[in-house]
């Protein structure tokens, strides 16, 4: 690398990447954040959640728009001020010269993020693939898992909609057997969800395909005792985990799993179209990985990886959010959603005539994520005049038997557009007597 290269790296704070003392993290947040940590010393996490003035700070390291509140990072989420920076130097970076800074600059901090990520998942760095999001993960799984005809997985009717998609094409083209089981959409008993895969599994049965946190209503169902469940029963187990990477405070080989993936673009705020894939090491050889490579049943994890050309500066970037992400402490995070979930669903319980919320109301059992319904409302009409009358932006659900609204914040909400979004539903459920349903 010439001096003028290395001299423009080092300006630009390239060099070194995120983890390192020069990181555009510490440039842009250090003392900040240093400050808030001191505000936290001695606190719980459930203290820490409900104080405003702390949030406050980290609500301003967002550029969201202010002429609208956005409600559905359960699709995905707004990155950081600080991520934005760093995907953008990562970029103008680039298209000085593709090739040459891609393969040769960011691709080398390539290993140093798998690292990073590994740690933060508690894993061993050799179980990491960096993909672009939590479905392509998921594909290599399903379709690389090796299955003969006649042979059983188990999933369930809440799964997402693009992992049940892949098993029904794999079941049609290669005759394996693919059987979603049927659990209430607000269960509040463990063991009656355990005994409902159980119940389920038969001689011929491979594998149980388990949603770590539903995406449609936001119901964390219990992992670890599905996955204990089948071992006993010699069945692996894939762990759809989009919506709980980054939320709530686990370790990835603690919920006792064979395979695990995961969006990084939700509730990490890496930026969109980021993801990982987690194999058990003793496991990686036996998957074909989606896309051809010299020797698919190596045991090498970066075996996953080889999908052409890919955005480095996301990859780098992704460093940006785990920094962001640490700082404020995963335990942090997932009691503040707590709060914020618990904050509004109990006003509009008290608010609304025929609220229903179809999400267990056991904290336990949910964090960010929280569906309803209301009494003679479509939630589709809600979803269009909440975006027209208020610039309100949350989900329609309707999948399966499942139809209602999904809400879904993050730490960059505030109480006040919570209290907007409960006065909205107020008026809206007043208006939905008069005005015909969309």
């Amino acid at each position: 690398m010439t001096h003028t290269r290395r001299s423009f790296l080092q300006k630009t704070g390239m060099l070194l990447g995120a983890f390192s003392a020069q990181s555009l993290f510490n440039e842009l947040h250090a003392a900040t954040f240093d400050a808030l940590q001191e505000k936290a010393a001695g606190k719980s996490a459930e203290e820490i959640a409900s104080d405003e003035d702390y949030w406050a700070t980290i609500q301003q390291a967002y550029s969201l728009d202010p002429n609208m509140i956005y409600l559905n990072s359960g699709g995905m989420s707004p990155a950081p001020k600080v991520v934005q920076e760093a995907l953008h130097r990562y970029n103008d970076l680039t298209n000085k010269g593709p090739y040459y800074y891609m393969v040769k600059v960011l691709d080398q901090g390539k290993e140093p993020l798998r690292q990073k990520l590994a740690k933060l998942a508690g894993a061993d760095t050799e179980e990491i693939a960096l993909l672009r999001n939590c479905t392509e993960g998921l594909n290599n799984v399903i379709l690389g898992l090796p299955l003969k005809r006649g042979d059983e997985v188990i999933g369930c009717r809440l799964d997402y909609i693009n992992a049940v998609n892949s098993w029904k094409q794999r079941a049609a083209r290669e005759g394996i057997v693919y059987h979603r089981i049927d659990l209430p959409a607000a269960q509040e008993n463990d063991d009656a969800i355990v005994k409902a895969f159980e119940k389920a599994i038969t001689p011929k049965t491979k594998l149980l395909h388990i949603t770590h946190v539903i995406n449609w209503t936001g119901q964390i169902l219990p992992v670890k005792k599905i996955t204990a469940m089948a071992a006993k029963h010699g069945v692996a187990t894939l762990v759809d985990g989009a919506h709980s990477f980054g939320l709530l405070d686990f370790e990835i080989p603690e919920l006792g799993c064979d395979y695990f993936s995961a969006s990084l673009h939700k509730y990490l705020c890496a930026p969109i179209g980021s993801g990982m894939l987690w194999v058990k090491k003793s496991k990686i050889s036996a998957i074909w990985p989606i896309n051809g490579v010299e020797n698919p049943q190596s045991d090498n994890i970066r075996k996953f990886e080889s999908f052409g050309t890919h955005s480095s500066a996301i990859e780098q970037a992704i460093g940006e959010a785990i920094n962001f992400h640490e700082t404020i402490g995963v335990q942090h995070k997932q009691a503040r959603m707590n709060f914020l979930t618990r904050y509004w669903t109990t006003a509009a319980q008290k608010r609304i005539p025929g609220f229903s919320l179809i999400t267990p109301a056991d904290s336990s059992r949910h964090c960010a994520i929280a569906a309803f319904t209301v009494d003679g409302v479509e939630s589709k009409w809600y979803n269009h005049y909440l975006f027209v009358d208020y610039k309100v932006i949350v989900t329609t659900v309707n999948w399966e038997n499942i139809n209602c609204l999904r809400v879904s914040p993050n730490i960059f909400t505030s109480l006040q557009d919570l209290d907007k979004l409960v006065d909205a539903l107020v008026i809206l459920t007043e208006k939905s007597r008069t005005t015909p349903k969309q």
